[in-house]
């Protein structure tokens, strides 16, 4: 019984920074990009939910990926750090082949928004893959 609580705690620890770290990325990605998706996603915008559901499935798969190889919270955090990174580079780097994405995703353009939620999802997978504790 004691090892079970051992790991619940260490369960609810990693659990929380995650939770938190995921709340982090939300607010970070969110001030990034140049469409405010909550409120859009809050108009029913198929566009805004397809692409702010692939980034943060794409931030959700490297932040798994890691929290099952750290050993330590700090280690966990800074893997996490760097998955928030690669989801904001992302977003900036499929506005230079489409600039006016967000204009796109603001106007219900849902192919914008799957082409956008794709890229974080694919980005998300490779970055789960690249690291390594």
């Amino acid at each position: 019984m004691s090892a079970f609580l051992e790991n619940l705690s260490e369960f609810l620890l990693f659990f929380v920074v995650a939770a938190a770290l995921t709340i982090v990325f939300v607010v970070v990605y969110t001030r990034v990009t140049r469409h405010n998706e909550i409120a859009l996603i809050k108009k029913n915008s198929a566009a805004a939910a397809a692409a702010f559901s692939g980034s943060l499935i794409g931030f959700a798969l490297p932040l798994a990926s890691t929290m099952i190889n750290s050993v330590t919270i700090l280690e966990m955090v800074l893997w996490g750090l760097v998955a928030l990174i690669v989801q904001v580079l992302v977003y900036l780097l499929i506005r230079l082949p489409m600039p006016r994405i967000s204009k796109r995703i603001e106007d219900n353009e849902v192919a914008a928004g799957v082409w956008l939620g794709a890229w974080s999802i694919v980005a998300g997978i490779l970055n789960a893959a690249s690291m390594t504790t």
